[in-house]
């Protein structure tokens, strides 16, 4: 029996009467509500923490701005050093970190909606795989085996993008934010004061732009399994595609070339990265046609 057979006598024995489909798709959105609840639990029990470990980005802004107030540090190259780990500054001592709340329960909805948003991402696998699991009975073989490396390059890429948001575009966000303070012996001064709520909207902001930008490998890649793109037609929009990215990290991150740079330059190589998974998955099915 061929291949092509074999697939087909697979989704035949899947095929089941709509209630039956209607009955396991209850079944997986009850263990993705359950399992939705249970990290919203945990994330809500440790929501202090949580936005502590958050505030750490602001800090390190904290002590670079600091530190270019002493002359230890100028200019944002000299951030960029600092947030690689190529020169260090000293801590601050004797001032804490503030962020203000102004009405009586909004850092409680602020752990609210960090504990949502941390839910979310605790549960990712379990919520992949449920949609794996209820869709995989329709796909041939083939197309089983070929789309599992993308739901787990999905959620490393994004979490890649995390990292860049979390180490490196964030303490610059947060800098440019600080040096526009006025502070001064003139008796006036303007200090940032952001609220708590306003914070969080920020950094999940920065972190779902980044880890969507960073799934272009796997969209670009599944739209080339299904034939919409191809390889040579990537190559041939690649400025236009270019000049896309550098809109996008004009929009996304604040007005400072080094943090667009920062995002725009591992988007486009990620795009020639997916040229280059096009071409492969090309070659792949003419190798298979050819068979």
């Amino acid at each position: 029996m061929s291949d092509h057979n074999a697939d087909e006598a697979d989704i035949e024995a899947s095929r089941a009467p709509l209630l039956d489909h209607l009955l396991e798709l209850r079944q997986r959105l009850i263990v993705c509500v359950a399992a939705i609840l249970v990290g919203f639990a945990i994330c809500f029990a440790f929501a202090a923490p949580l936005y502590e470990a958050l505030l750490r980005p602001f800090e390190l802004a904290g002590q670079i701005f600091a530190a270019q107030q002493k002359g230890e540090a100028h200019g944002p190259f000299d951030l960029l050093f600092v947030l690689l780990g190529l020169k260090s500054v000293s801590a601050v001592t004797g001032e804490s970190l503030k962020l203000v709340f102004t009405a009586p329960l909004e850092f409680f909805f602020t752990k609210l909606k960090l504990a949502g948003f941390g839910a979310v991402v605790l549960t990712f696998p379990v919520l992949a795989w449920q949609t794996y699991a209820f869709v995989a009975p329709g796909l041939y073989k083939r197309e089983r085996r070929a789309f599992l490396p993308f739901l787990l390059a999905a959620p490393v890429l994004f979490l890649m993008g995390a990292a860049l948001v979390y180490f490196i575009i964030l303490p610059f966000v947060l800098w440019f934010s600080l040096s526009q303070q006025i502070v001064g012996a003139t008796g006036i001064q303007v200090q940032l004061l952001p609220k708590v709520s306003d914070y969080l909207t920020l950094v999940t902001t920065l972190l779902l732009a980044f880890g969507l930008c960073f799934q272009l490998p796997v969209v670009l890649s599944l739209l080339g399994m299904a034939g919409i793109v191809n390889s040579a037609m990537l190559w041939k929009g690649w400025r236009y595609a270019v000049f896309a990215v550098v809109v996008v990290a004009a929009i996304v991150t604040p007005p400072d070339p080094i943090s667009q740079l920062l995002l725009s330059g591992p988007i486009v190589a990620l795009y020639f990265i997916s040229i280059g998974c096009v071409k492969l998955i090309e070659r792949r099915r003419n190798a298979e046609e050819d068979a």
